[in-house]
This record gives structure tokens, sequence and C-alpha cells, in this order.
């Protein structure tokens, strides 16, 4: 059974830093589509960013591009966003995404589009006053 707990958020100034996790169970982490993604109540989900992570390739959305960057840790099973001179737009419930590639080379990955993946966290909130 897929699993993806997140945490991380919180509150912070504009300009502040956040990192957020995301532990992953029930599937073969090294070979696996990862994403995060965020989403405003009344907005449609937005793509954050992404990572394959046979071979770590990343992807961001331009409004992050510069501030956040993804990782993993594949001994822990973790997959992180360190989120750097947060804005107040940057406000969102963000949650951790999963799809299991069914191409080589991770070509199917769903990357930042955000309604493809197959599974995803609780999600955990960041907010970011001015």
């Amino acid at each position: 059974q897929v699993r993806l707990v997140e945490a991380g958020g919180g509150s912070v100034q504009a300009g502040g830093s956040l990192r957020l996790s995301c532990a992953a169970s029930g599937f073969s982490f090294g070979t696996y589509c990862l994403g995060w993604f965020r989403q405003i109540p009344g907005k449609e989900r937005e793509g954050v960013a992404a990572l394959y992570t046979t071979d770590n390739s990343a992807y961001y959305a331009d409004s992050v591009k510069g501030r956040f960057t993804v990782s993993q840790d594949e001994a822990k099973r973790t997959l992180y966003l360190q989120m750097n001179s947060l804005k107040p737009e940057d406000t969102a419930m963000y949650y951790c995404a999963a799809k299991a590639p069914t191409a080589p080379y991770g070509s199917d990955c769903p990357r930042l589009n955000a309604s493809q993946y197959t599974y995803r966290g609780q999600g955990t909130q960041v907010t970011v006053s001015s």
C-alpha cells in the first residue's frame, strides 16, 4: 500500500525558508515519479516541482525556479522540498505525489502535471506573511 506523509509546513515571514519532507512507503522508491504540488481553496492544483528518482531529473514551475529545490534521500525513502525566499503568494497546502513510471527513463512521468499523479499525501500547510 502506497503511503506518503508530508511534514515541515508552518508559518514564516516573507523571505524566510522552510523544508518540506515526504516520507514514502509501499513502492520502489528508487524508480518512481515524485512531485510536489500546491493548492489554495477554490483554485486548481499547481505543480511546483518534480523528480524522477532513478536519475534525479528535476523540474520546476517558473514561479519557484531559483527559490525551491527538490531532492531525495533514497536510504530514508524521503522526498524533500527546500523552499527559500518565500513569498506570500507561496501560501498554500503542499502535497507530495507519486506515480509509477511505465516508460523507459521516466519519460512518462507527470512532472508538473499534478492531476496525473496516482497517489498523494494528506498535505502540509505553508503560510507566508508579508
